[in-house]
């Protein structure tokens, strides 16, 4: 049996990781086990690190963002041969199964949050998607959330528009291609630098978040649209409030899927509902996504892997550091660890 090696977090708050020997776990039924090229990092894990925000077991491994080789398969799963390049969302922070943790060398993944890549892409790129992708699916089409329709490959427009507030964060960059290949217009705010790459994602318009004016100028650009809601991508600095009060104003959806909780007090006729990505798993959504959509999407070029992966350096030793990176911020980019 193959050994196994992880970063660990050993305890509530630890500082740093232990980079260990970790447990070489065989897949479920419904699993499958991916030996890791590549993991990045997300907010959560910092945050997780510096402040426990809420119980896990430890010792425990987080990591959420995988892409790798498949080495085994559980014995229900029929879309995944040993051999494939993959990407995955790793769960550990929902099931606390340390297997389940993308910080390590091999990684247990349910084959209904995992996907083919084609040879085309490296696992550095295809790592930065899982948990961005997984967030904004969960937030764009769960009935309970924004319930927009599916994305295909040939989705004609159909004449409603998103509002995406971040569409240069990790979230935003998918939740703007996945909008578009559902069939809707989609507005977005970023910084000014990162305009065109928001446009390049299929955004039809782009507007500056620091602006005074922002509410109102995108109150102005929505008049007349039916709109399917807000996808609010980061969650901080106002942003929930501020699409609120733009859904107050106009026509169409007035929920806002928020990344972050949401605030106590809401404008008359509208909503916020922080987005939980995890729940795909136990919904169509995660089939949707996964498996119907992407893996062909990204084999076709109608899907794109962002943001560009931070790529750190090569082995677990550097997850700390990665951290640290991401605790000071990125934009346009997602940290990344090649193993």
């Amino acid at each position: 049996m193959p050994s196994n090696t992880a970063a660990w977090l050993t305890a509530a708050k630890s500082n740093p990781l232990e980079v260990k020997t970790a447990a070489y776990t065989s897949p479920g039924d419904h699993e499958i086990l991916v030996k890791n090229g590549a993991v990045a990092v997300n907010p959560v894990d910092w945050k997780l690190q510096d402040n426990a925000l809420f119980p896990l077991d430890y010792p425990t491994i987080l990591g959420e963002d995988v892409a790798g080789t498949v080495v085994e398969v559980g014995s229900a799963v029929s879309r995944f041969q040993k051999g494939d390049r993959v990407l995955g969302y790793a769960q550990s922070l929902v099931t606390n199964k340390p297997s389940e943790g993308g910080f390590q060398e091999y990684t247990i993944i349910t084959d209904n949050l995992a996907s083919q890549i084609p040879s085309t892409l490296p696992f550095e790129n295809a790592a930065v998607l899982p948990l961005g992708l997984s967030t904004a699916a969960a937030g764009l089409f769960q009935k309970e959330y924004l319930g927009l329709q599916h994305p295909s490959l040939d989705q004609k427009p159909i004449g409603q528009t998103l509002l995406v507030w971040g569409g240069a964060s990790s979230v935003g960059s998918n939740g703007i291609q996945l909008a578009v290949a559902a069939g809707y217009e989609v507005l977005t705010t970023a910084s000014p630098k990162n305009f065109d790459y928001a446009k390049k994602l299929g955004a039809s318009q782009v507007f500056d978040y620091h602006s005074k004016t922002i509410v109102a100028d995108l109150v102005e650009a929505l008049k007349g649209k039916t709109v399917a809601g807000v996808l609010d991508a980061v969650g901080a600095d106002g942003a929930t409030q501020k699409s609120l009060d733009i859904l107050a104003q106009g026509e169409g959806g007035k929920l806002v899927a928020t990344v972050l909780r949401p605030p106590e007090n809401t404008p008359a006729g509208t909503s916020a509902k922080r987005i939980q990505a995890f729940t795909i798993k136990d919904n169509e959504v995660g089939k949707a996504v996964y498996e119907d959509f992407l893996p062909q999407a990204l084999a076709d070029g109608k899907f794109v892997a962002a943001p560009e992966p931070y790529i750190l350096g090569k082995g677990l030793e550097n997850v700390q550091a990665g951290f640290n990176i991401q605790k000071k911020g990125v934009s346009a980019q997602k940290v990344v660890i090649t193993l």
